[in-house]
């Protein structure tokens, strides 16, 4: 079993930045890939960023080039990097670990105003 923790959400201004954590406990050796995904209210659950256990990284197009996923595998912890927050990102964000089953965080608040 693994579970996750997130945190890290809050409110921001638009423009501003966040970094949300990830920590994964449990058969952590287990993981081949995380990621982040995120629900705005009356939206499907998106995929927002992608990191498999050798270092490819996979962005949604409306996040590139603002967003950065990382992973401290000493930590077990997956990062999200969020800079140059737009309100439309204002959604619930999710961790995610594949491994032969799959595991969900609770979900983070995450609110960018205007």
């Amino acid at each position: 079993q693994v579970q996750l923790v997130e945190s890290g959400g809050g409110l921001v201004q638009a423009g501003g930045s966040l970094r949300l954590s990830c920590a994964a406990s449990g058969s952590t050796f287990r993981i081949y890939a995380m990621g982040w995904y995120r629900q705005a209210p009356g939206k499907q659950r998106e995929l927002v960023a992608t990191i498999s256990s050798g270092g490819s990284t996979n962005y949604a197009d409306s996040v590139k080039g603002r967003f950065t996923i990382s992973r401290d595998n000493a930590k077990n912890t997956v990062y999200l990097q969020m800079n140059s927050l737009k309100p439309e990102d204002t959604a619930v964000y999710y961790c995610n670990a594949k491994y032969v089953y799959e595991a969900w965080g609770q979900g983070t608040q995450v609110t960018v105003s205007s």
